[in-house]
């Protein structure tokens, strides 16, 4: 005869089997974003080293101070956007860990 702690419920299976399903579906879809946020943040990388050289190619002309004023906010704006990125895909890397150290202890409760 088969003990109750050794057989599984069919309806507490299907739970776990479904628990795991989204899970990894979790997990695809947070590689998929830090991939994409990663790219976003090469992009925008190179978009800074773009106007910093373009700064320091208009230094060296002779061009208007409200070009130079424009360029420079321009500048700060971009740097101001890669350290968002850079921060945005760090919380995601960290949501990532979190998730990865919770399902071992999700698993090992049930």
């Amino acid at each position: 005869m088969v003990s109750k702690s050794s057989a599984k419920d069919p309806a507490q299976e299907k739970l776990i089997n479904a628990l795991i399903e989204h899970n990894i579906e979790l997990q695809h879809k947070l590689v998929d974003l830090i991939v994409s946020v990663k790219s976003l943040s090469t992009n925008v990388k190179e978009m800074v080293t773009l106007f910093s050289e373009a700064g320091e190619h208009i230094k060296k002309g002779k061009y208007e101070d409200p070009l130079l004023v424009k360029l420079d906010e321009l500048l700060e704006q971009n740097k101001n956007l890669a350290k968002g990125l850079l921060l945005l895909e760090k919380f995601v890397r960290e949501k990532q860990q979190q998730q990865t150290a919770f399902t071992p202890r999700m698993q090992s409760q049930l």
